[in-house]
Protein backbone atom coordinates (compact mmCIF):
# COMPACT_ATOMS: atom_id res chain seq x y z
CA UNK A 1 0.00 0.00 0.00
CA UNK A 2 1.07 3.63 -0.64
CA UNK A 3 0.80 6.57 1.66
CA UNK A 4 -2.96 8.22 1.39
CA UNK A 5 -2.53 11.59 2.84
CA UNK A 6 -6.06 12.31 2.83
CA UNK A 7 -6.68 13.53 6.33
CA UNK A 8 -3.82 15.39 6.55
CA UNK A 9 -5.74 18.65 5.22
CA UNK A 10 -8.88 18.48 7.96
CA UNK A 11 -6.35 17.53 10.59
CA UNK A 12 -6.67 21.63 11.67
CA UNK A 13 -10.53 21.17 11.73
CA UNK A 14 -10.95 18.00 13.24
CA UNK A 15 -7.89 19.02 16.96
CA UNK A 16 -10.18 22.28 16.76
CA UNK A 17 -13.77 20.38 16.79
CA UNK A 18 -11.84 17.42 19.18
CA UNK A 19 -11.64 19.71 22.04
CA UNK A 20 -11.28 17.57 24.94
CA UNK A 21 -12.93 14.79 24.13
CA UNK A 22 -11.78 11.46 22.08
CA UNK A 23 -11.85 11.05 18.59
CA UNK A 24 -13.45 7.74 17.22
CA UNK A 25 -12.36 6.01 14.52
CA UNK A 26 -14.49 3.25 12.55
CA UNK A 27 -12.85 0.73 10.94
CA UNK A 28 -9.34 1.56 11.53
CA UNK A 29 -7.45 -1.33 9.55
CA UNK A 30 -3.81 -1.23 9.80
CA UNK A 31 -4.08 2.03 11.93
CA UNK A 32 -2.68 4.47 8.90
CA UNK A 33 -5.73 6.69 9.82
CA UNK A 34 -4.63 6.20 13.54
CA UNK A 35 -1.32 6.70 13.34
CA UNK A 36 -2.30 10.42 11.52
CA UNK A 37 -4.80 11.39 14.16
CA UNK A 38 -2.10 10.72 17.29
CA UNK A 39 0.57 12.22 15.79
CA UNK A 40 -2.10 15.59 15.55
CA UNK A 41 -1.89 14.89 19.34
CA UNK A 42 -5.34 13.60 19.28
CA UNK A 43 -6.49 10.85 21.69
CA UNK A 44 -8.21 8.24 19.49
CA UNK A 45 -10.41 4.94 20.13
CA UNK A 46 -10.75 2.81 17.41
CA UNK A 47 -12.09 -0.44 15.96
CA UNK A 48 -11.81 -2.56 13.34
CA UNK A 49 -13.75 -6.05 12.39
CA UNK A 50 -10.11 -7.50 11.53
CA UNK A 51 -8.60 -9.26 14.73
CA UNK A 52 -5.54 -9.15 12.56
CA UNK A 53 -5.62 -5.39 11.00
CA UNK A 54 -6.55 -4.21 15.09
CA UNK A 55 -2.89 -6.30 15.94
CA UNK A 56 -0.94 -3.85 13.61
CA UNK A 57 -2.45 -1.15 14.07
CA UNK A 58 -1.82 -1.73 18.21
CA UNK A 59 1.19 -1.92 17.72
CA UNK A 60 1.92 0.81 15.27
CA UNK A 61 -0.29 3.65 17.63
CA UNK A 62 0.19 2.41 20.98
CA UNK A 63 -1.15 5.60 22.36
CA UNK A 64 -4.46 4.31 20.31
CA UNK A 65 -7.66 2.59 22.24
CA UNK A 66 -8.16 -0.37 19.81
CA UNK A 67 -10.70 -3.10 19.82
CA UNK A 68 -12.07 -5.43 17.55
CA UNK A 69 -15.94 -4.66 17.18
CA UNK A 70 -18.46 -4.81 14.41
CA UNK A 71 -19.99 -1.52 13.83
CA UNK A 72 -23.28 -3.01 13.98
CA UNK A 73 -22.91 -3.55 17.58
CA UNK A 74 -23.47 -0.57 19.94
CA UNK A 75 -20.17 2.20 19.63
CA UNK A 76 -17.56 1.45 22.34
CA UNK A 77 -18.66 3.34 26.05
CA UNK A 78 -16.46 6.16 25.71
CA UNK A 79 -18.12 6.98 22.59
CA UNK A 80 -20.72 10.25 23.81
CA UNK A 81 -20.64 13.29 22.88
CA UNK A 82 -18.22 13.44 20.61
CA UNK A 83 -16.27 15.75 18.91
CA UNK A 84 -15.32 14.21 15.89
CA UNK A 85 -15.29 10.57 13.95
CA UNK A 86 -13.06 8.94 11.24
CA UNK A 87 -14.72 6.53 9.07
CA UNK A 88 -12.68 5.83 5.88
CA UNK A 89 -13.95 3.56 3.52
CA UNK A 90 -15.47 1.77 6.07
CA UNK A 91 -19.11 2.20 5.50
CA UNK A 92 -19.62 0.32 2.68
CA UNK A 93 -20.40 -3.93 3.58
CA UNK A 94 -23.92 -3.52 4.30
CA UNK A 95 -27.34 -3.37 3.19
CA UNK A 96 -28.99 -0.03 2.77
CA UNK A 97 -31.16 -0.37 5.73
CA UNK A 98 -28.00 -1.12 7.64
CA UNK A 99 -25.81 1.76 6.85
CA UNK A 100 -28.89 4.09 7.47
CA UNK A 101 -28.96 3.10 11.41
CA UNK A 102 -25.10 2.82 11.39
CA UNK A 103 -24.85 6.67 10.31
CA UNK A 104 -27.89 7.24 12.77
CA UNK A 105 -25.68 5.86 15.71
CA UNK A 106 -23.04 8.02 14.74
CA UNK A 107 -24.36 10.95 14.51
CA UNK A 108 -26.05 10.01 17.90
CA UNK A 109 -22.20 9.69 19.27
CA UNK A 110 -21.41 13.08 17.84
CA UNK A 111 -22.17 16.41 20.09
CA UNK A 112 -23.78 18.97 18.22
CA UNK A 113 -21.07 20.82 15.87
CA UNK A 114 -19.35 17.73 15.52
CA UNK A 115 -17.42 16.20 12.84
CA UNK A 116 -17.57 13.32 10.64
CA UNK A 117 -15.18 13.07 8.34
CA UNK A 118 -15.42 10.00 5.45
CA UNK A 119 -14.90 8.25 2.74
CA UNK A 120 -17.32 6.34 0.51
CA UNK A 121 -16.46 4.39 -2.45
CA UNK A 122 -17.49 5.76 -5.42
CA UNK A 123 -20.38 3.87 -7.76
CA UNK A 124 -17.38 5.29 -10.82
CA UNK A 125 -14.79 2.68 -8.70
CA UNK A 126 -14.20 0.04 -11.75
CA UNK A 127 -11.33 -1.41 -9.89
CA UNK A 128 -13.01 -2.66 -6.88
CA UNK A 129 -16.55 -4.23 -7.87
CA UNK A 130 -19.15 -1.14 -9.12
CA UNK A 131 -19.81 -3.63 -12.00
CA UNK A 132 -20.00 -7.08 -13.40
CA UNK A 133 -20.79 -8.24 -10.10
CA UNK A 134 -24.29 -10.16 -8.74
CA UNK A 135 -26.51 -7.05 -7.51
CA UNK A 136 -28.15 -7.33 -4.11
CA UNK A 137 -29.70 -4.23 -4.07
CA UNK A 138 -29.35 -1.20 -5.73
CA UNK A 139 -25.19 -0.28 -5.95
CA UNK A 140 -24.45 -3.00 -3.56
CA UNK A 141 -22.99 -5.69 -4.95
CA UNK A 142 -21.46 -9.39 -4.34
CA UNK A 143 -18.03 -8.86 -4.93
CA UNK A 144 -16.12 -12.28 -4.96
CA UNK A 145 -18.38 -13.30 -1.94
CA UNK A 146 -18.32 -10.29 0.16
CA UNK A 147 -21.15 -7.33 0.19
CA UNK A 148 -19.83 -3.92 -1.23
CA UNK A 149 -22.01 -1.07 -1.48
CA UNK A 150 -21.03 1.57 -3.67
CA UNK A 151 -22.23 5.60 -3.43
CA UNK A 152 -23.00 8.37 -6.05
CA UNK A 153 -23.78 12.08 -4.91
CA UNK A 154 -27.73 11.22 -4.79
CA UNK A 155 -27.34 8.37 -2.11
CA UNK A 156 -24.56 10.43 -0.09
CA UNK A 157 -27.06 13.11 -0.19
CA UNK A 158 -29.81 11.06 1.01
CA UNK A 159 -27.75 9.24 3.50
CA UNK A 160 -27.26 12.70 5.14
CA UNK A 161 -30.29 14.53 4.47
CA UNK A 162 -31.38 14.67 8.12
CA UNK A 163 -29.84 16.11 11.11
CA UNK A 164 -26.68 17.16 9.05
CA UNK A 165 -25.33 20.04 7.39
CA UNK A 166 -22.53 19.17 4.71
CA UNK A 167 -18.99 21.04 4.93
CA UNK A 168 -17.33 19.57 1.69
CA UNK A 169 -18.27 16.22 -0.99
CA UNK A 170 -15.36 15.64 -3.18
CA UNK A 171 -14.71 12.90 -5.78
CA UNK A 172 -11.53 11.27 -5.60
CA UNK A 173 -8.92 8.73 -6.96
CA UNK A 174 -6.85 7.56 -4.27
CA UNK A 175 -3.50 5.41 -5.44
CA UNK A 176 -3.32 4.09 -1.77
CA UNK A 177 -3.88 0.45 -3.34
CA UNK A 178 -2.14 -1.05 -5.88
CA UNK A 179 -5.19 -0.36 -8.32
CA UNK A 180 -6.35 3.16 -8.30
CA UNK A 181 -10.12 3.69 -6.06
CA UNK A 182 -12.89 6.21 -6.55
CA UNK A 183 -13.93 7.53 -3.45
CA UNK A 184 -16.06 10.28 -2.28
CA UNK A 185 -14.74 12.43 0.50
CA UNK A 186 -17.53 13.89 2.56
CA UNK A 187 -17.09 16.56 5.61
CA UNK A 188 -20.59 16.29 7.71
CA UNK A 189 -20.82 18.26 10.71
CA UNK A 190 -24.11 17.36 12.98
CA UNK A 191 -26.61 19.92 13.16
CA UNK A 192 -27.69 21.37 16.69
Amino acid sequence: MLKDPWLDRWLPLAVERAQDRPVLEIGCGQGDDTATLARAGLNVIAFDLSRAAVAVARVRVPSAAIECRDIREPLPAQAQDLGVVVASLSLHYFAWKETVAIVQRVRHALRPGGLLLCRLISTEDRNFGAQGHPEIEQNFFLVDGEPKRFFDEESIALLFAEGWRRLSLEHFVTRKYVKSKAVWEVVLEKDA
